[in-house]
C-alpha cells in the first residue's frame, strides 16, 4: 500500500506535537528519497544556534519519513533500536537533512522481514546549513518488522 503524497507529508510534520511545535517541514519526498528541513527560529539554544534536541530530531525523523516513502506500509513498520549524532559545528540558520535507499536495498530488507520476521540496516544522515556546511553527522540502526505482529 502507497500513502499520497499529502498523507505522507502529513505524518512527517504533524505526527507529534513536539515535531509540529518544532516547525519540521518535508521539504521532497518521493520514493527512495526524503528531504527535511528545521527552522532556526523557535529552535534557538541559549547561545543562538539550534538546540541540539531539534537536530537530533531532524537526523532522526528521515527515516520514518523514508519508511513512509519506500516500504509498504500496510505489511511493516520500523522502529529505532539506536542513534548517535556527531555535532560538528553551531547551526545558526535552518537545517536540511537529506536520506535516501536503493530499492534494491528496500527490497532486500523486506525479504528479509518476510524470511526472518524481521531485518536491521544502518542509515547514515548529514545535517546541512544554508551554505552546505555539514553541521551534524547522525547513524541510526532501525529494524523493519511485519505489521501482522501488532494485531
Amino acid at each position: 500500500m502507497q500513502l499520497s503524497y499529502d498523507e505522507i507529508k502529513l505524518f512527517v510534520e504533524k505526527p507529534f506535537a513536539f515535531i509540529e511545535r518544532m516547525g519540521l517541514l518535508a521539504l521532497e519526498l518521493k520514493p527512495g528519497f526524503v528531504k527535511l528541513g528545521a527552522p532556526l527560529k523557535g529552535n534557538e539554544n541559549h547561545i543562538g544556534s539550534m538546540y541540539a534536541g531539534a537536530l537530533f530530531t531532524l537526523a532522526e525523523m528521515p527515516a520514518g519519513a523514508l519508511y513512509l516513502t519506500t516500504f509498504d506500509v500496510s505489511r511493516y513498520y520500523p522502529i529505532v533500536k539506536e542513534m548517535n549524532i556527531l555535532f560538528r559545528r553551531p547551526a545558526r540558520t535552518d537545517i536540511t537533512a537529506e536520506l535516501s535507499m536503493p530499492a534494491a536495498q528496500a527490497l532486500d530488507i523486506q525479504r528479509e522481514v518476510d524470511q526472518q520476521g524481521k531485518a536491521d540496516f544502518t542509515l547514515e544522515i548529514e545535517l546541512q546549513d544554508t551554505a552546505g556546511t555539514v553541521v551534524a553527522e547522525g547513524c541510526g540502526v532501525y529494524q523493519l518488522r511485519p505489521m501482522e505482529e501488532l494485531s
